[in-house]
């Protein structure tokens, strides 16, 4: 992976959120919800949007929106999904990752509360 093709932290959990979350269901604020429910840290919705930003710069997820919501004022939503290369990225990151943790004995157990 190129040099400027590397996740940071938070852009490795959204875009693990949108695979998540699924093509028809991630956009901004379930993103945000994912995030905050599986790591316990308060995010910041300005935070996800620059992020997506930047990851639709380097090509790692697109837009679509939904159709409006059936009430009257119903909004479309900005639904993001990950490209293909952002499907790579996610791979490439999180097996690097799982090497570097492998057999280390700081890690917590799986399942297990601290």
């Amino acid at each position: 992976m190129p040099k400027g093709d590397h996740l940071a932290e938070f852009e490795l959990f959204v875009m693990l959120a949108i695979a998540r979350l699924g093509d028809d269901s991630a956009y901004g604020v379930t993103i945000r919800q994912e995030i905050e429910s599986r790591t316990g840290r308060h995010v910041a919705i300005g935070a996800v949007y620059a992020t997506l930003g930047r990851l639709h710069d380097k090509g790692f997820v697109a837009f679509s929106y939904s159709d409006p919501e059936p009430i009257p004022g119903g909004r479309a939503r900005k639904l993001v999904s990950l490209s293909r290369a952002g499907r790579h990225a996610v791979v490439q990151s999180t097996t690097s990752l799982a090497r570097m943790t492998e057999g280390l004995s700081l890690l917590p157990v799986p399942g297990a509360r601290r």
